[in-house]
C-alpha cells in the first residue's frame, strides 16, 4: 500500500518537473525567470514540497539553477558556457562525422531519420520546442556515429542547457528554412563520402549557432 503512494507522489513530481520543463523550453519562462514554490505550486494545484522535488530535478538536469538567497530560476547560459558548450559539440560531432563510414546501418539512419524529423517539423508547426527537440535530435544523432553510449549521455547532458538557450532563440529568428538546408546539405555530403566537406558544413554550422547565442545574450534577446 505504502509503495503504491510513493510511486504515485513520484509521478507527480515527475509531471510537474515536466510541465515546468515544456514552459522553459517553449521559451514562455526565459532564462534568468524565477520559479517561485507557491506561484507553481498554485498553478499546478499541487503541493510546495511536491514542486520543490520538482524543481531540483530541473537544477540536476541543468536547466535550472540555485541563486543564494533568491531560489531558483531559469538557468541563464554565459557567453562563458556557450563557448565550452560549443567546443564540446564541436569536437563530439566531428567525431562522429569522421566515423560515418565505419558507423552501423542504424546509426547512419537515425542521422537521416532526424533530419526528415526536423524537415516534417519545419513545415507543420511553429512550436519552438518541437522544433529545437527535433533540431538536437540530429546533433545526438551525429554523436551516435560515434558507437559511444557515454559521448551520447554527455550530448544529452549539455543538449539539455542548450535547449534553454535555443528554445528562447527560435521564437525570434525566421530562419527555419535556413537551418533544414544546413543539416540537408551536411547529410548529402556524408552520403556522397565528402567526409572533410561535411566536417567544414558541421563547423560553419556550429560557428553560426554559436555566433546568433553569443549575440542573443549580448543584445538582451534571451534575458529575462
Amino acid at each position: 500500500m505504502y509503495d503504491d503512494l510513493q510511486l504515485e507522489y513520484s509521478s507527480t513530481v515527475d509531471r510537474a518537473a515536466d510541465e515546468v520543463r515544456r514552459a522553459i523550453f517553449a521559451g514562455r519562462l526565459a532564462p534568468g525567470t524565477p520559479l517561485r514554490e507557491v506561484a507553481l505550486s498554485e498553478a499546478m494545484r499541487v503541493g510546495r514540497s511536491t514542486i520543490r522535488e520538482a524543481l531540483a530535478m530541473l537544477v540536476s538536469d541543468g536547466v535550472a539553477v540555485r541563486v543564494p538567497n533568491r531560489g531558483v530560476a531559469v538557468k541563464e547560459l554565459s557567453t562563458d558556457d556557450l563557448s565550452d558548450i560549443s567546443l564540446a559539440r564541436a569536437a563530439m560531432e566531428s567525431a562522429g562525422l569522421r566515423r560515418w563510414r565505419l558507423a552501423t546501418d542504424e546509426q547512419r539512419r537515425a542521422v537521416r531519420t532526424a533530419v526528415d524529423g526536423y524537415t516534417a517539423f519545419a513545415r507543420s508547426t511553429s512550436d519552438p520546442a518541437a522544433l529545437t527537440e527535433a533540431h538536437l535530435q540530429i546533433h545526438r544523432a551525429l554523436v551516435g556515429l560515434t558507437g559511444s553510449a557515454r559521448l551520447v549521455a554527455a550530448a544529452d547532458s549539455y543538449g539539455a542547457e542548450l535547449r534553454v538557450g535555443l528554445a528562447h532563440l527560435d521564437r525570434v529568428r525566421g530562419n527555419v528554412a535556413e537551418q533544414v538546408e544546413s543539416h540537408r546539405a551536411l547529410v548529402d555530403l556524408l552520403e556522397d563520402g565528402d567526409i572533410d566537406a561535411a566536417a567544414a558544413e558541421l563547423r560553419h554550422h556550429l560557428a553560426a549557432a554559436e555566433v546568433s547565442l553569443h549575440a542573443a545574450i549580448g543584445d538582451g534577446t534571451i534575458d529575462p
